[in-house]
């Protein structure tokens, strides 16, 4: 609707920036305290490894299940709705959270946060896209990445001293002012906007295989690490897994609204750069979800520092990934992408000189730093790559696949890889036994990263700079942020 197109600069565009980027930034903000606050929950509510798993994957889940339904719901019902119901809702599940008695409700109230943040993600972004003029759009979300990076900047520091200093329920419970301001703001002052032009039904079927499929194979990862494959649960929730995925693929394929179209993966580039994806993020998801918690059960840090440690990398992202954005876009993104996961590989190997008495300078910051430039090299092309590689009025499609394949890697990724290295029940509070187990987890995770390299290496060509030079304003200074693109006009 034209009237509703804000110029940048005004009284309104701040008010909805402002309620973008607290939504925005409340739930990138969240993820990054949890895993900073793993090892006091996991003492105060009794949890082994599976249960510090669920407690993750429990977001993860229903994140990456429900990301391409809630863009459509948006679309459809109204991108102002949706993104009030999911702050909302992320709000209540965080008191559920915070109030948690027992491990059970824990993973309960963390699931229903994964309901709120698939809500509220893909929003933030939308909203910016149809409420702000043409000409002002980059800036805009240049904006707001800005303001999000700074939630993922501060989250270990603020999630460090409030576990080293009160509780770790209180990580949870900062959450309901800021949901509440930030209702208020969008209610005010941002326009409601939707596509008057969507048709068909919803993907529901295809929403709940792909939950089904997801939960199964998470479930039968995770439990086989304490009782080993041969358990009947075990194998029963695999094959429902299996089952849930081989008929969600049949039903997109026949679906004449699919959530996910089946033939947007024929793009050899495209399916590529998700290939890399399922590799790269699947090995960065397992190693910061164990890094943070071994360094403060094995070599003892304090909660604000074990989540300060990996900052270096958040920073490099931050002041570079525009550089490596345009860097791809002039030489193509095979090279970047295949220099990217081999750096990443070495950083994880590099970890293998962390171990108890390790030095922060000498022994952590050099895997960092070489982590970080790794990331550089690697998250702004591939997204670049993934988005240039379909027609454009596919791109919202493109970039909600991705994210989903981004976060399922993840979610795959931690609960399989502690498995296969051996860090299984309570042998994260040994720091010798999981000093042992951290090692095997980096190899692991260093094998996914070279495999992404091979990947990229072998699957994008020259037509990858041809597209990606029309990709401008590469931002990304969180891991967990939706790409933006903007077509050159």
């Amino acid at each position: 609707m034209a009237e509703e197109r804000i110029a940048l600069g005004t009284a309104r565009a701040r008010w909805v920036l402002a309620a973008t980027a607290l939504g925005s930034g409340m739930a990138f903000l969240d993820g990054t305290v949890v895993n900073v606050a793993l090892p006091a929950m996991g003492e105060d509510l009794g949890a082994d490894m599976a249960g510090l798993q669920w407690i993750v994957n429990g977001y993860m889940l229903m994140l990456a299940s429900l990301i391409l339904l809630s863009g459509s719901l948006g679309d459809r019902l109204g991108r102002r709705r949706m993104y009030v119901i999911g702050v909302a809702w992320f709000a209540v599940a965080s008191v559920i959270c915070t109030i948690a008695p027992n491990l059970e409700v824990m993973i309960a109230g963390r699931v229903l946060q994964g309901i709120g943040g698939a809500l509220l993600t893909p929003g933030s972004l939308a909203i910016l896209q149809t409420t702000f003029a043409p000409g002002d759009r980059g800036k805009a979300v240049g904006t707001w990445s800005g303001l999000t990076s700074v939630a993922a900047a501060i989250g270990p520091f603020v999630g460090g001293t409030l576990v080293d200093s009160g509780s770790w329920r209180l990580i949870f419970l900062i959450n309901a002012p800021i949901a509440l301001l930030t209702i208020l703001v969008t209610l005010k002052h941002v326009p409601e906007t939707r596509d008057e032009t969507m048709a068909g039904k919803l993907d529901l079927g295809g929403a709940c295989l792909a939950t089904i499929g997801l939960a199964g194979f998470t479930f039968g990862l995770i439990q086989a690490g304490e009782s080993g494959f041969g358990n009947a649960p075990v194998i029963a929730s695999l094959v429902v897994g299996l089952i849930a995925f081989g008929v969600f693929v049949e039903v997109e394929r026949r679906s004449s609204h699919p959530m996910l179209p089946p033939g947007i993966f024929a793009n050899r580039r495209f399916t590529g750069a998700n290939l890399v994806t399922v590799v790269v993020y699947g090995a960065l998801g397992t190693a910061t979800f164990l890094v943070v918690v071994y360094f403060q059960t094995a070599l003892g840090y304090a909660a604000i520092w074990a989540g300060a440690s990996l900052l270096p990398m958040t920073a490099l992202m931050f002041f570079l990934s525009g550089w490596a954005g345009g860097l791809a876009e002039k030489i193509g993104a095979r090279i970047p992408m295949t220099v990217g996961p081999l750096l990443m590989a070495g950083g994880f190997l590099l970890m293998l000189r962390i171990s108890p008495g390790a030095q922060y300078v000498t022994d952590v910051l050099p895997a960092v730093v070489v982590l970080g430039l790794g990331l550089v090299a690697t998250v702004a092309p591939l997204t670049a790559t993934v988005l240039s590689s379909v027609e454009d009025h596919h791109a919202g499609i493109a970039s909600g696949v991705n994210n989903a394949i981004a976060r399922s890697a993840q979610l795959m990724a931690v609960a399989a890889i502690p498995m296969a290295a051996g860090i299984t029940g309570e042998s994260y509070r040994d720091p010798v036994a999981f000093s042992n187990s951290f090692h095997r987890a980096l190899i692991i995770s260093a094998v996914l990263a070279a495999a992404g390299a091979v990947i990229a290496w072998t699957t994008l060509g020259d037509g990858t700079r041809r597209r990606t030079v029309q990709v401008l304003h590469h931002r990304h200074c969180a891991l967990d942020a939706p790409p933006y693109r903007e077509v050159a006009r």
